[in-house]
């Protein structure tokens, strides 16, 4: 996919931007899990976070595409770093597509001034890939409705001034009677977070569990109809994995130019070890797979950018299961290429696979993306 010289120019600016801002301290941050707030602040000032948001709430109105490059170029160093480039994205979209005009001009202004971090908060200790599962509870009473339940992986939950959480409204089962609300965790009593978690990559994004104990909520914090907040979540997964994908290009493509480096430095019998067919071939299919996913990941995006829906439903799951599944392979490639000095931590492509590994996991495990790609096939 061609992209326009102003997307090309703004794909140029992220890069620099990375390389000099992100790859110095993307091991520290896996070695210390710190959240680096310091790209929270510089990463706003771009407009990176706040990306989506439309130019009349004071936004700089992106779209799809323009967040997958963002999260591509960054993510060749950090992924967890690429994660804070649209971060406000799953916490807009609902607001976007399903909340009032009220909603929209009291939130997203706020959040377009950028170093503002938001969360989403879906899952459930025992709802995970099936949302349907979920058993927090919003109870209405008078001019408030009382949240109690246990949320589970919010990411950057607890750094988050403005979190959109679901919770069950009604005693339908299933997605029926799931509601969305805007919650303030730093104003509203009752909200308390549990230890984060001790992740084996993706280190530097905090993931903590949230405990909502009788805690208040004013109705006007409902966002869109109340037992119709499967469908806001749905929307909100359906583009941000795309972002997913696009990460996980980028990831890749990081672990192989490390690999590259590393196969013309690398001398073994008086020779580069890119001499060799063996390592020619691994090096060829890194760079084969990766340019296919990254066709279908700005594909996809493209789907997104025209509101193509139903396309984009099943171009999200496959650019993000493929993508993922090809970092994985590309960097466990990587670590072979360089070999025991690969699965040491002085070179980063051990952190890459690590890191790799939860691409196929969150935002749906891969094998629920291939459920619905099948699904679609067959219904």
């Amino acid at each position: 996919m061609k992209l326009s010289d102003e997307l090309e120019s703004f794909r140029e600016s992220v890069r620099r931007m990375a390389e000099k801002h992100v790859a110095p301290i993307a091991a520290e941050i896996d070695e210390t899990d710190r959240f680096p707030t310091e790209l929270v602040k510089l990463f706003g000032e771009m407009g990176l976070m706040q990306l989506w948001i439309p130019e009349r709430y004071g936004g700089p109105e992106g779209n799809l595409t323009a967040m997958c490059i963002a999260r591509e170029e960054i993510s060749r160093f950090s992924p967890s770093a690429g994660s804070i480039a649209g971060l406000n994205t799953m916490f807009i979209m609902p607001l976007i597509h399903f909340g009032s005009e009220e909603q929209r001009q009291k939130y997203l202004p706020i959040v377009a001034e950028g170093g503002v971090v938001t969360a989403i908060s879906i899952s459930e200790p025992q709802a995970g890939s099936d949302v349907g599962a979920m058993a927090a509870t919003a109870v209405r009473d008078g001019d408030s409705y009382v949240l109690n339940g246990r949320k589970q992986w919010c990411s950057y939950g607890v750094e988050a001034d403005f979190i959109m959480l679901f919770a069950r409204t009604s005693g339908k089962e299933g997605a029926d009677g799931i509601s969305a609300f805007v919650i303030e965790p730093k104003k509203m009593k009752g909200v308390s977070f549990g230890r984060h978690e001790r992740k084996m990559g993706w280190r530097g994004a905090p993931n903590t569990p949230i405990f909502l104990d009788n805690v208040r909520v004013p109705v006007e914090n409902l966002v869109g109809e109340e037992g119709k907040g499967f469908r806001a979540s749905m929307r909100a997964l359906d583009l941000n994995r795309p972002t997913i994908g696009a990460q996980s290009v980028g990831l890749a493509t990081g672990a192989m130019e490390v690999a590259v480096a590393y196969a013309k430095e690398r001398k073994q019998f008086k020779r580069p070890i890119a001499d060799f067919q063996g390592i020619q071939f691994m090096l060829a299919d890194m760079a084969i797979q990766i340019e296919a996913a990254r066709a279908l990941v700005y594909e996809c995006a493209q789907a997104g950018d025209v509101g193509d829906w139903d396309r984009l439903n099943r171009l999200a799951s496959m650019a993000k299961c493929f993508a993922s599944d090809v970092a994985m392979k590309v960097t466990t490639d990587a670590v072979q290429v360089l070999g025991g000095y690969g699965y040491t931590m002085d070179y980063p492509v051990e952190r890459m696979m690590r890191d790799a590994k939860l691409a196929q996991i969150f935002e749906g495990t891969n094998q629920i993306q291939r459920m619905v790609v099948a699904r679609q096939l067959l219904r």
